[in-house]
């Protein structure tokens, strides 16, 4: 993680970390808390840049905490920043690719050296708790460099091509992938180090100039990532930050002519309105989406119980189930149906809630009003249709006053034509169904718009037959780490099918930088 770190920090491995690692994230809170309530610019074109309207960034667990004022942005500071990163281009592209692998590794080294801070701001920002915020910033620093390793292991994606067998001359033809220009990335609330560092560095290390709009409720780990690029010492305009509502300034972006390609991470409905107003351009422009899941776990009657149930609670429950990865529907085979049911409730009753920065906590709130009150509407809902089994309301007393706070909750017996099965909730909520054979539960668990992740349990045999028939982008069995969550740049490859997904490419995998870049042949005639 550090230079000083004696550990290597995934997904998969923050369930047992050194306490070193819990020492220097409380130091690190202690000086993060410290700064509390600071304004912060927006950064153009190299300079901070401030609106005449602001508003302000608090803290979902405790909503009485300012943590920093924020600029909220017009369509001028939209164009401005636009502007910006066009007139950066030129030279940006032109630069070696090997200089600018250099300054994306510089910046993940930055973010090395500033992890614990930046995770107490992700923890205090966005709720999660600590080892997943300091999960989500390492994750960063290993899209940067695997960014980086694919331009080198591509050799810049210059590839000498055949030569025509042309009498009296010489032909000399070659593939080269070229940037677009102006990419502009669009990051949700749930992983904002992440989900904005890692397209934002698959833009900037193929040649793009970039633009990075944060969602509202996490601008300030967003800025942290973008002082990360900017004191690596990439030239001014080569990347921007702006804040603001996405129905303005957010829309402005999207509807500029000036903008090259786009990334853009979150629901569905939002994801196909910028499909949709992004093809009213000139002309097709590359359009990266990545829309949620609904997705599901199947349990084998073969399946090792104590896995399935800690692999589940984990992928169902981490970050307050406010994942496109989480597991939210849970298939199991009628042998086993409950004797698991029993785990997974017993696990899910251990789970501490509380302030996602305490060590001992592993839910925290989640992120705003709005989700607050969508969990209670779905829990009476799911309370009208079918069984709660644990959870099912919000916690408002002693320390929860003042936050966001819902119970991690499962649902059993819904009727399985209830319209919450294929409906993406992004809250702690799993809904439990037995079934009477696998292909019964591969029916159901394709049955739905979305195909990101899944997971399974059972014999090594039916794991592959799961991987031959799930209709998702990113699936793993016999996981005890997360049945459906989890992924890693340059181990596990994360995108979706269907619904969830627009490239058919997966982030932090071998064919992802190649989407940044369109394909010129340059053929060369020599008389001899």
């Amino acid at each position: 993680m550090t230079a000083e770190s004696t550990f290597k920090l995934t997904y998969a491995t923050m369930f047992n970390p050194p306490e070193e690692l819990h020492t220097r994230f409380e130091d690190a809170l202690a000086r993060v808390k410290a700064k509390l309530g600071q304004e912060h610019g927006m950064i153009i074109d190299g300079k901070e840049v401030f609106a005449a309207k602001k508003f302000e960034d608090r803290n979902p667990a405790n909503t009485d905490m300012v943590l920093g004022i924020f600029q909220q942005g017009t369509a001028e500071d939209a164009q401005a920043a636009l502007a910006a990163a066009r007139r950066a281009f030129p030279a940006w592209s032109r630069m070696p690719w090997q200089d600018r692998v250099a300054l994306i590794r510089k910046a993940a080294d930055l973010i090395d050296q500033r992890i614990y801070e930046i995770a107490a701001v992700v923890s205090l920002e966005v709720g999660k708790n600590r080892m997943e915020a300091l999960g989500d910033v390492a994750e960063t620093a290993d899209l940067f460099r695997y960014a980086c390793d694919r331009m080198e292991a591509n050799n810049g994606f210059v590839v000498e091509m055949g030569r025509d067998p042309l009498v009296g001359f010489e032909a000399r033809n070659v593939s080269v992938l070229r940037p677009y220009g102006v990419w502009l990335v669009i990051s949700p609330f749930n992983f904002p180090c992440a989900l904005t560092g890692g397209p934002a560095a698959a833009a900037l290390v193929t040649g793009n100039t970039v633009v990075m709009k944060p969602a509202s409720d996490t601008p300030w780990s967003v800025r942290l990532i973008a002082e990360c690029l900017r004191d690596a010492g990439l030239p001014d305009g080569v990347i921007n930050y702006v804040t603001g509502p996405g129905s303005t300034l957010g829309q402005a972006l999207i509807d500029s002519p000036e903008v090259d390609g786009i990334t853009f991470t979150g629901s569905y409905d939002v994801g196909m309105h910028i499909y949709r107003s992004f093809a009213q351009g000139r002309w097709p422009r590359p359009t990266i989406l990545e829309m949620g899941g609904k997705n599901p776990a199947i349990v084998s009657r073969h399946a090792n119980l104590e896995d399935a149930a800690a692999g589940i609670v984990r992928s169902a429950f981490g970050l307050q189930g406010q994942k496109c990865s989480a597991c939210s529907r849970i298939y199991i085979e009628a042998p086993v149906y409950d004797q698991l049911v029993n785990r997974l409730v017993e696990l899910t009753n251990k789970l501490s809630i509380g302030d996602p920065t305490e060590r001992k906590n592993f839910l925290g709130p989640v992120i705003n009003r709005k989700s607050y009150a969508d969990y209670q509407a779905f829990c009476e809902e799911l309370s009208q249709a079918g069984t709660i089994l644990t959870g099912g309301k919000v916690l408002t007393e002693g320390e929860y006053a003042k936050g966001y706070f819902c119970a991690p909750t499962l649902v059993a017996d819904l009727p399985l034509n209830h319209r919450l099965w294929k409906y993406e909730m992004f809250l702690p909520i799993s809904t439990i169904a037995k079934v009477e054979s696998l292909e019964e539960a591969m029916r159901l668990a394709n049955d739905v718009d979305y195909g990101l992740t899944a997971g399974f349990y059972g014999s090594e045999e039916e794991a592959q037959w799961f991987f031959e028939h799930i209709e998702a982008g990113v699936v793993y069995a016999n996981r005890p780490q997360g049945a459906t969550t989890g992924a890693w740049p340059g181990f596990q490859p994360f995108g979706g099918w269907k619904g969830s997904g627009s490239t058919g490419k997966n982030a932090g995998g071998v064919h992802y930088l190649q989407l940044y870049m369109h394909e010129q042949s340059r053929t060369l005639i020599r008389r001899l």
